[in-house]
């Protein structure tokens, strides 16, 4: 994580309007969208920059987004310039999403395989959900695309680092969800000490 992404972390003495606000400036983030159908790409963008997001990258396949992750995410590369998010189709030519997927997790370099990963499909969200959960993806979005649930599901992994686990036949975020219903003040996961030793690097 660069200085710059590192100083939007909120405080744990500061107010929670400003918690808030900083919590979702997102203008030095660099999301790489690997999408192989070029109006759909350029919708997310559209949508992604309307959200206030900086920089968006784009990949056509899944060979192309392993060389720009190489490219922005090798150790000897500005951390600045650094992808801090993918979103990747399920259906790509030369390696597909849960391909794309699992070289991300396979990765030696930490900066590559603990990024944060959302898969979309317009298969059924059942099957979306079990793939992306197996393969190691921190989100899942069924297309039809909407602007909201792009958004929400940006805005859940920026405030919901999970930890990673590795087990004999699975490398990536922990799939137990703990949601619990909410109650009293808001205290933001994105606060360092709230975040386990392994986690997605934003």
């Amino acid at each position: 994580m660069s200085e710059a992404k590192k100083s939007q972390q909120p405080k744990p003495n500061m107010p929670q309007s400003q918690r808030q606000k900083q919590a979702y400036a997102l203008s030095s983030f660099r999301i790489l969208i690997a999408e192989d159908y070029p109006f759909m790409s350029d919708l997310m963008s559209m949508m992604l920059k309307e959200f206030g997001v900086g920089h968006v990258l784009h990949a056509v396949s899944g060979a192309e987004a392993k060389e720009m992750l190489m490219l922005f995410n090798s150790e000897s590369a500005d951390s600045r310039n650094a992808v801090d998010i993918v979103v990747v189709d399920w259906l790509m030519p030369e390696s597909d999403g849960p391909d794309l997927i699992k070289w991300i997790r396979e990765h030696r370099k930490n900066t590559v395989k603990f990024l944060p990963v959302i898969l979309c499909s317009a298969y059924a969200s059942e099957d979306v959900v079990r793939v992306a959960r197996d393969t190691g993806a921190n989100e899942a979005l069924v297309k039809p695309l909407s602007a909201e649930k792009l958004a929400k599901r940006i805005l859940y992994v920026v405030d919901n680092p999970r930890s990673f686990i590795k087990s004999p036949d699975f490398f990536g975020p922990d799939r137990r969800r703990k949601e619990q219903a909410f109650e009293g003040e808001d205290r933001r996961k994105m606060q360092t000490e709230a975040i386990k030793e392994h986690h997605e690097q934003l």
